[in-house]
């Protein structure tokens, strides 16, 4: 089955960029996969934002697929 994890990252950045009327957000990172901190090769569909407030704080979303434990996929 297809994950669109690199799609949905996408598309939440472009949002945190474009809709922050308040401005809360200060600086968002660029979209992180989850690579093998070695290797560099691909661990999983995962996709990570890094991003900060006002003050500074720091933030993480992360993209994954949710499994579920009835799901036979």
């Amino acid at each position: 089955m297809i994950v669109y994890c690199d799609k949905i990252a996408d598309t939440v950045r472009k949002a945190l960029l474009k809709y922050d009327s308040d401005g809360i957000i200060g600086p968002v990172e660029n979209i992180q996969s989850d690579l093998d901190p070695k290797g560099g090769w691909f661990v999983s569909p995962k996709r990570t934002i890094e991003l900060y407030d006002m003050n500074g704080k720091k933030y993480i979303i992360t993209i994954e697929e949710k499994i579920d434990a009835n799901d036979n996929s």
